[in-house]
């Protein structure tokens, strides 16, 4: 039973939800502010699953566009689906089911999720499918990921609001678009893997269109850029200590992603990738809880 269960776990790389959850997370909890930043459990439990469940039909569906390439790719030739550990069919229930998944429990959060579900599907899918026609497939890659904070504030709120400014709009698109920056910048990163397969199969990113030197420099542009907004979200909430000793660590943790992309061999993208980038979104959702929930922290307020 255990082995089933981790094999579809590992099939849709389940561990990787840590990059965008917590940005969702965060945002629920500015939203849920006049709360402690609880929303309650229903809402919770229902913003979570309605997040698994889109990230899993994402994950699903990109594992099934890119058999053919994971199949010539060294580094991806291992897959369930090339090696036929899980089978199509079986991919594709997968892919279907939690796609009905999140629009099952977003119509039982409010109307807004439940409308704009099918949207959210079509834009977290349409990123597997842009490495074929674009350079730009890391954008795409962001804003679907940007998708979270956006989705689990409107779990909360029910709407956007214009003011005021701690409860406005202006905060989950601010959010959300430091997420697009984030996930350029280390998604850029990852690609250098590839960099020689894509070239040869004609398969569209910045790295292959720019060459791994200037992409890096794109993805370091991109990520103090994320850093900038981020900046600019925590002084609009009003967040102070928590919040910055936070940004200290995020920036911290950026520029040692970025040295070890560049003086480091290939086999340490997946530490950049993976362990650094899941250290930034956990510390971010950590200081933002501490700034909500304890909104008396540091003596400088």
């Amino acid at each position: 039973m255990f082995s089933f269960i981790n094999k579809w776990l590992s099939f849709v790389r389940f561990s990787h939800t840590i990059f965008a959850l917590p940005f969702a997370l965060a945002s629920m909890v500015v939203a849920a502010r006049d709360q402690r930043g609880w929303p309650g459990w229903r809402t919770f439990g229902l913003i979570l699953a309605a997040m698994l469940c889109a990230r899993t039909c994402a994950m699903a569906f990109n594992r099934i566009v890119d058999r053919e390439f994971d199949r010539e790719n060294p580094r991806t030739a291992n897959r369930h689906l090339p090696t036929g550990q899980i089978s199509l069919a079986s991919a594709w229930a997968l892919c279907a089911l939690s796609g009905l998944g999140l629009v099952f429990f977003s119509f039982l959060l409010n109307k807004i999720c439940f409308y704009l579900s099918p949207v959210a599907l079509f834009l977290v899918c349409l990123y597997s499918l842009t490495k074929r026609f674009t350079d730009f497939t890391h954008v795409f890659l962001g804003v679907a990921l940007a998708l979270a904070p956006i989705g689990a504030w409107l779990a909360v709120k029910d709407g956007f609001a214009l003011w005021p400014l701690r409860e406005s709009a202006i905060l989950p698109l601010l959010l959300a678009t430091a997420v697009v920056f984030w996930l350029i910048g280390f998604d850029i990163i990852y690609a250098l893997q590839d960099y020689e397969f894509d070239r040869a199969h004609q398969l569209h990113s910045l790295v292959v269109r720019w060459g791994p030197k200037n992409a890096l420099d794109a993805a370091f542009l991109a990520h103090l850029f994320m850093w900038g907004l981020l900046a600019a979200f925590g002084l609009l909430c009003g967040f102070r200590v928590a919040y910055l000793i936070g940004l200290v660590i995020i920036l911290g943790s950026l520029l040692l992603e970025h040295w070890l992309a560049r003086r480091r061999s290939l086999k340490w993208i997946n530490v950049a990738f993976f362990r650094l980038n899941a250290l930034i979104s956990a510390v971010f959702l950590v200081a933002v809880m501490t700034e909500v929930a304890f909104p008396w922290f540091g003596f400088l307020r």
